[in-house]
């Protein structure tokens, strides 16, 4: 992805307001006229999950073992190399932003995305979400950090508020 210097004083309202919502499926807008590209992104984390630009079919992609799985090895460099091995992928299909890591700690085995986080040990999801990212980083790739604390429930997931006290 090109960096910009682009500062928030050269854009317009209008143009402000366009950054804020979608381009279409997996997209973001750019402005042509400050040289900022449009960005795509795509799903993670067990592999690149792009839908085709017709919205008709996924592109085919390696699939890897869940991160539940690789946490399992304890080795950062594992998660490392796959993290390089999916910006590789991401790099041919154009994707500039990967969707994951997600790091959120398995608090409840109803959770229906606990096959995406690595560990119910916060120092173990921490260490290996950052050597992903790190993989996928070095690549040139961005990512995104996601369900990183409280998505731990799949019934009325859409509309849950989860609150938790300053304590916890």
């Amino acid at each position: 992805m090109k960096k910009s210097k682009t500062s928030a004083s050269e854009l317009t309202l209008p143009e402000k307001a366009e950054l804020l919502y979608g381009d279409g499926y997996w997209r973001f807008h750019g402005v042509e006229r400050l040289g900022l590209p449009k960005v795509r992104v795509s799903d993670g984390p067990f592999g690149l999950h792009k839908v085709g630009d017709d919205v008709t079919g996924e592109i085919k992609s390696t699939c890897y073992p869940s991160p539940a799985l690789l946490a399992c090895s304890f080795d950062e460099k594992v998660l490392e190399n796959i993290g390089r091995s999916i910006a590789r992928e991401c790099r041919e299909e154009n994707v500039d932003i990967l969707l994951a890591p997600g790091v959120n700690i398995k608090r409840n085995p109803l959770c229906g995305r606990n096959f995406e986080y690595y560990s119910e040990d916060p120092l173990l999801s921490g260490k290996m979400g950052a050597a992903f990212i790190r993989g996928v980083q070095s690549m040139g790739v961005g990512t995104s950090l996601k369900h990183y604390a409280c998505n731990s429930q799949e019934y009325f997931r859409m509309v849950n508020d989860s609150i938790v006290d300053e304590r916890a």
